[in-house]
């Protein structure tokens, strides 16, 4: 099986080396880039199979390439890890708004940086949600990775097609934040119960219309319900 193939935007070559000494030890293909215009070109040539991304990068920072990944057909599903300096909870909010899938906080231990790639790549496994679904006119499958309303196709980061495929998958039922974490993140420790709300809202609004299916039932959690 070929190895995971990471691109590491990084604009300081010391932590940069260290991420690819870290991510060889872990049998994966580090992909250096200093800034966005390098990753675009090195995805050009392959696209990787995640993204570890700086905050701050020369010229356009990686808020500004992880919403124009996001927005493209041929990077959209692509995990997007950000890296960032910025510890505060508006800061670590933008970056999950941005695209993130998920975010560390510098400075990190090499073992938690893995950790989170680890769950970071098995929430975008094919396994994660192999069944297909419909509810009324949404339609889910998991063998193409492709989500329907009324018979368009709609786009999809990987974790908000593992969080509606969870919820389609459950309908009616109410379901807490954490147990949410538990079932669509896994055994990810790291990650806070605000980043299901996050997620949640990136998720209604790639559904549009159907978003309204998405119930939030205060006090407790979400619920997903047929309209009408």
């Amino acid at each position: 099986m070929k190895p995971a193939r990471v691109l590491v935007v990084e604009d300081e070559p010391a932590i940069a080396e260290l991420l690819a000494v870290n991510l060889k030890h872990q049998g994966w293909l580090p992909v250096l880039a200093p800034d966005g215009e390098a990753a675009q070109r090195a995805m050009a040539e392959a696209l990787p199979d995640l993204i570890l991304l700086d905050w701050m990068l020369p010229g356009h920072s990686g808020l500004v390439w992880a919403r124009r990944w996001r927005a493209e057909a041929r990077t959209a599903s692509i995990p997007i890890l950000m890296l960032t300096a910025r510890g505060d909870e508006v800061d670590k909010v933008a970056g999950l708004d941005a695209g993130a899938d998920d975010y560390i906080t510098k400075p990190f231990s090499p073992q938690e940086l893995l950790a989170r790639i680890r769950a970071v790549m098995r929430r975008r496994a094919p396994s994660a949600a192999a069944d297909s679904v419909a509810v009324g006119e949404l339609s889910l499958d998991g063998a193409t990775h492709r989500v329907r309303w009324k018979g368009e196709t709609l786009k999809l980061g990987p974790t908000e097609f593992k969080l509606l495929s969870y919820l389609m998958h459950h309908p009616e039922r109410v379901h807490s934040r954490a147990s949410l974490l538990d079932r669509v993140w896994g055994d990810q420790v790291f990650i806070e119960e605000r980043t299901v709300d996050v997620h949640v809202k990136r998720l209604r609004e790639s559904l549009g219309e159907a978003g309204a299916m998405i119930e939030t039932v205060r006090g407790v959690g979400y619920r997903f319900a047929a309209l009408g």
